[in-house]
């Protein structure tokens, strides 16, 4: 790779840094209020849409989305995405007018301004610990039960092998959705990886293909069928990573 290319990604992503706070710094005010109490989420919810579209074009990256299926109004999900890239939480949050709360790992909590609305506003769970896995799954509990719509990278993190495709998936987003006998809406982004991947000299502007699948109903499902809805939904996105539909 070239000097000057190599210049220009880095200015690149430095960009993306710099996107990160200022969106939060002009809305500093507003964000204060709505992230102060559960009750402001839906509120909060429009801000961090508004917060990763700004990143998104900012960075020219362009959210195209398709729809199999659409999500109802006042009705509860679990959304669960394959996980490539730090652009898959904007595009997640630019695809879905419906609010939702992330399960997020907890080192995303240091980055200065941005860390402090995270751990206001989603649920927090250092993987590496078994009592935090526990709580952030009580604390899921416990906003489903009032009515909100759940989002959980099932693969616990950003798969290590660059050249693999799809890592295995963890329990627990298939284990909420059955004890709530909520619909699991599985995503496929298919272009996060290739845009902003975790090698800093990489990627570039381009569109972000999302495709939302048919849901997959847990309606008379017991926790024993986890395993089934787990490989099931890890199907759907393999399936559609190996042989795209949407160009």
């Amino acid at each position: 790779m070239g000097v000057l290319k190599k210049f220009a990604l880095s200015l690149w992503r430095l960009w993306f840094y710099i996107l990160l706070g200022l969106p939060i710094i002009i809305m500093l005010p507003v964000l204060l209020v709505v992230a102060s109490s559960e009750k402001f989420y839906p509120q909060y919810f429009i801000c961090a849409r508004i917060w990763a579209k700004c990143i998104l074009y900012g960075m020219g990256l362009f959210p195209k989305v398709k729809h199999e299926q659409q999500m109802e109004k006042d009705k509860s999900y679990m959304l669960v995405a394959n996980h490539t890239s730090m652009v898959d939480i904007m595009l997640m949050l630019a695809v879905n007018k419906h609010p939702f709360i992330f399960v997020g790992k907890m080192e995303l909590a240091r980055i200065p301004l941005f860390g402090y609305f995270y751990r206001q506003t989603c649920i927090l769970v250092d993987r590496k610990s078994q009592r935090s896995r526990q709580e952030a799954f009580n604390e899921a509990q416990r906003r489903l039960k009032q009515g909100n719509s759940i989002c959980i990278f099932p693969e616990g993190g950003v798969p290590g092998h660059q050249n693999l495709l799809l890592d295995e998936f963890k329990d627990g987003a298939f284990r909420l959705a059955i004890e709530h006998q909520i619909p699991v809406v599985p995503f496929t982004f298919y272009d996060t990886k290739k845009r902003f991947s975790y090698d800093f000299f990489s990627g570039g502007p381009g569109k972000l293909r999302a495709k939302v699948h048919h849901f997959i109903p847990t309606k008379g499902m017991a926790v024993a069928d986890k395993r089934t809805l787990k490989e099931q939904t890890r199907e759907v996105i393999l399936q559609e990573l190996k042989n795209p539909s949407f160009d």
